[in-house]
């Protein structure tokens, strides 16, 4: 049996918005309107941490004291 892919970034976005849509019609039994902030809270710090293991991945070049190239992590480039 093949593996299940994990939804893209951006399809996990997509269905935050949708369900966050979905809550401010405010057409939901309140049992659902809870499951649903719930899952919500669950997806945004999933988002939040692809976003934070993609941030640490992101590397500046600057130039070293030596005249070489050095490979800076992006936060310590923002100091």
């Amino acid at each position: 049996m093949a593996a299940k892919k994990k939804p893209s970034f951006e399809d996990q976005l997509n269905a935050l918005e949708q369900l966050i849509s979905g809550m401010e019609k405010g057409e939901m039994p309140l049992e659902e309107s809870l499951r649903a902030y719930e899952e919500g809270m669950k997806m945004a710090a999933q988002l939040e941490q692809e976003l934070q293991n993609a941030t640490q991945r992101l590397t500046v070049l600057r130039t070293g004291k030596d005249g070489a190239d050095v490979e800076v992590p992006i936060e310590e480039d923002e100091a």
